[in-house]
């Protein structure tokens, strides 16, 4: 897998920036380049549905700004269900993200990939690695150069947390985690929010996958809100008691470049909160 260099940590929103109103993908990069964010992640909620048009000009319009960006595969993505055809469309939801991330230059896709369906960890751990084996094995045989990212999951009843997606990164060399880190203070009841937990969650990373896995980092930042199952919905960051700004002064010490999307509902507004203490 062809390295990513990043010479810095860049501020995406989750989808088009509310600016944007009822404009089209062109408009939300201009709206982006305005607010002096960095990109953006393609939001491919319910299908992957994006014409020829679309991708070309996304990929023009990106490197004439200089933008980045990064896919979110569709929710409707479970590689442990029971049934085995809904294993094989998951395979292929994630494989769809992964050539519209191609076709349009996005560096690095995200999903969320599975659920326990109360069976044993080890039992989940294995059927999740199978599926991503051959995501991973048409991915090097189509030239599709973009890091596959399970993401860190916000309830105990979905697979994936960070030691899981850190065993699973080490298996595959064109995989590494997605950290959502509302996703773990939610999942964990309240930690994963200190500067010192913050640094481990780095130093972990660095040690266990290596210092590559930080300089092409890719994770989610919102507000959230939580209750004894975990996640229960996000929140703007000043209305939560996310610590985004020890997280930004993790980030620093751990000189991690790549890119943090924001994720809440006021999604540039958080995204340029977070920017402006990271900077300062």
């Amino acid at each position: 897998m062809q390295n990513f260099v990043f010479d810095k940590l860049n501020f995406l929103t989750a989808g088009m920036p509310i600016r944007t109103g009822k404009g089209s993908y062109g408009r939300a990069l201009e709206v982006l380049k305005e607010l002096d964010l960095d990109g953006m992640e393609l939001e491919f909620v319910h299908g992957v549905r994006m014409n020829e048009e679309t991708r070309n000009l996304l990929k023009k319009e990106r490197e004439a700004k200089k933008l980045i960006l990064t896919a979110h595969a569709p929710f409707y993505v479970n590689l442990n269900s029971k049934e085995e055809d809904k294993i094989e469309a998951s395979i292929q939801r994630i494989i769809e993200t992964g050539i519209a991330a191609k076709d349009t230059g996005a560096f690095s896709i995200t999903f969320h990939a599975a659920f326990y369906m109360q069976k044993d960890k080890e039992v989940v751990y294995k059927q999740v690695k199978s599926g991503i084996e051959q995501i991973s094995d048409y991915f090097k045989k189509n030239d599709i150069n973009v890091w596959i990212r399970p993401e860190t999951t916000g309830k105990g009843t979905q697979w994936g947390d960070l030691d899981e997606i850190i065993r699973l990164s080490k298996e595959f060399d064109n995989v590494l985690p997605c950290v959502d880190f509302s996703h773990l203070h939610a999942r964990f009841g309240g930690e994963y929010n200190t500067y010192d937990e913050f640094c481990g969650i780095f130093e972990k990373i660095g040690n266990e996958i290596g210092d590559y896995a930080l300089k092409n980092f890719h994770g989610h930042l919102a507000g959230i809100e939580y209750g004894a199952k975990g996640e229960k919905k996000h929140l703007n960051l000043p209305e939560s008691d996310m610590n985004y700004k020890d997280l930004m002064k993790a980030f620093k010490t751990f000189d991690v470049r790549g890119a943090i999307v924001c994720e809440s509902p006021n999604i540039e507004d958080d995204a340029m909160l977070m920017k402006k203490e990271y900077l300062g």
